[in-house]
């Protein structure tokens, strides 16, 4: 889905008469801040540049229809705030003020009235922001001059973040099996997500997928199973009736998914003595690791939040893996992290392993799981607390995954540096509001992280050395 900006530009028409020149260079602008636009891989919706509040009036309508993802307000020069309030109050979508001028400075031994008025997008920033916010309407700022790398990276997270909420507020997010028995943490009121992100929960049966499976043909499960010796390195450990078993069960996923029009997925069933509903259990993390490296984020233990988590960070190009605490290595200073399945197989650091298990640790069944370790550099933890009033919270902490040894046991696991003791984080990490499972994705995702946040009315906690206790 693509992130739809509405722009506007704009500047106090009492000026065009006064100063001829003024208008021209101020359109050239707002052209200018198009074209960038343009180039922040979202559709730009530009109803043009207004005077006065007629024009800003009609600016809001159009915007209104469009029904833009984020509304982008460009200050070129002074202007009233009612030309702007309008458009803030009408879209219902998040507003961001642009204040860029032309260059780093003005000319001063130069300068008349006409061309300062050029670099006096600054004026009207303070006027505007108290104004939306008296009316109800909060919004964001960007300032600087008009290609100032910083102010553009300002500018692209906020775009981004846009487009993360409205992947929430449009996503359909499918919850399909039961709890795993006894995670207090992991239960969610399925209310919550729709009344503090948006989009919708669909709450699928264990049978939704077992009916599917059922359909499924040996030529299907023979391309699948081509396609995993290609994507993976195939451990000898891997039986080969297992292996058909998995490619079987994640044709049937993708056909799930593509039947519910899911964009996320949370999972788990216990299953009795080997029968259907445990083997496709136990059977799900291929075809779930495969659906999370196209987008379409899977989590296991019917874990609702992380997968939420995971497509947050999916969207902003950081992958993110299905993780728990495993260990702490004290020798080394790492936290190791991972989990046995599923896994955002494009955040890999080499090409995935699937390995055999005789059984998974904790859940009844037997089968594949996949094995990897996160890209060595910046990663980012990323979950969704919950506090006694049911509010969500972002928690966020940013670290290195650093090379050494790790386990051989069908985990995703990882060593993580976060540049202080690890029992200190492990104890900041643990009173944050985080629960059992997490997403760790790709870079540091902080500060977009906290855009987001900011979008969707939440808070967001960080744990740093900077924060220990």
């Amino acid at each position: 889905m693509t992130t739809e900006v509405g722009l506007v530009a704009g500047g106090l028409g009492a000026y065009w008469p006064q100063f001829p020149d003024l208008l021209p260079q101020l359109k050239k602008s707002a052209e200018h801040v198009s074209e960038r636009m343009r180039g922040l891989d979202c559709e730009v919706i530009d109803v043009g540049f207004i005077s006065d509040a007629q024009e800003g009036a009609r600016a809001a309508e159009q915007l209104r229809v469009a029904g833009c993802d984020i509304i982008v307000a460009f200050l070129t020069t002074y202007m009233t705030s009612n030309m702007l309030v309008p458009i803030a109050q009408r879209s219902g979508a998040p507003v961001l003020l642009l204040n860029l001028q032309p260059t780093e400075a003005m000319d001063h031994a130069n300068f008349d009235t006409g061309a300062w008025l050029a670099y006096c997008g600054a004026c009207p920033l303070p006027e505007m922001v108290n104004a939306f916010r008296r009316c109800g309407v909060e919004t964001r700022c960007v300032s600087g001059y008009l290609d100032e790398p910083a102010a553009w990276e300002k500018i692209a997270r906020w775009v981004r973040a846009a487009g993360v909420r409205a992947a929430l507020r449009h996503g359909r997010h499918g919850l399909m099996g039961h709890l795993y028995p006894g995670m207090l943490d992991v239960s969610t009121d399925l209310t919550l997500v729709p009344s503090q992100f948006g989009g919708h929960v669909e709450v699928l049966e264990i049978d939704d997928l077992r009916v599917r499976v059922e359909k499924v043909g040996d030529a299907e499960t023979d391309d699948r199973v081509a396609h995993t010796r290609e994507v993976f390195a195939v451990d000898s450990s891997v039986v080969d009736e297992d292996l058909r078993w998995a490619a079987r069960v994640s044709v049937a996923l993708d056909q799930l998914v593509e039947d519910f029009e899911l964009d996320s997925l949370a999972y788990y069933h216990r299953g009795l003595d080997g029968e259907t509903h445990e083997r496709l259990g136990a059977g799900l993390v291929l075809g779930a690791s495969l659906l999370t490296a196209r987008g379409i984020p899977a989590a296991g233990e019917y874990e609702l939040r992380t997968s939420l988590a995971m497509l947050i960070l999916d969207r902003l190009g950081a992958g993110g893996s299905f993780t728990e605490l495993q260990a702490l290595n004290f020798r080394d200073d790492v936290v190791e992290m991972g989990h046995d399945g599923p896994a955002h197989l494009a955040i890999s650091d080499g090409k995935p392993v699937l390995r055999g298990l005789g059984t998974y640790h904790g859940k009844r069944g037997w089968g594949v799981s996949v094995e990897f370790d996160v890209k060595h550099g910046p990663v980012t933890a990323f979950g969704l607390g919950q506090d006694p009033d049911g509010s969500f919270r972002f928690v966020v902490s940013e670290g290195t995954v650093v090379a050494g040894p790790l386990l051989q046991i069908g985990n995703t696991t990882s060593r993580v540096d976060f540049g202080c003791h690890p029992g200190e984080w492990t104890d900041a990490w643990s009173v944050s509001g985080i629960g059992h499972h997490w997403a760790l994705g790709t870079g540091h995702r902080r500060a977009e992280l906290q855009a987001v946040a900011e979008l969707c009315g939440l808070d967001l906690v960080t744990v740093s050395k900077e924060h220990l206790r």
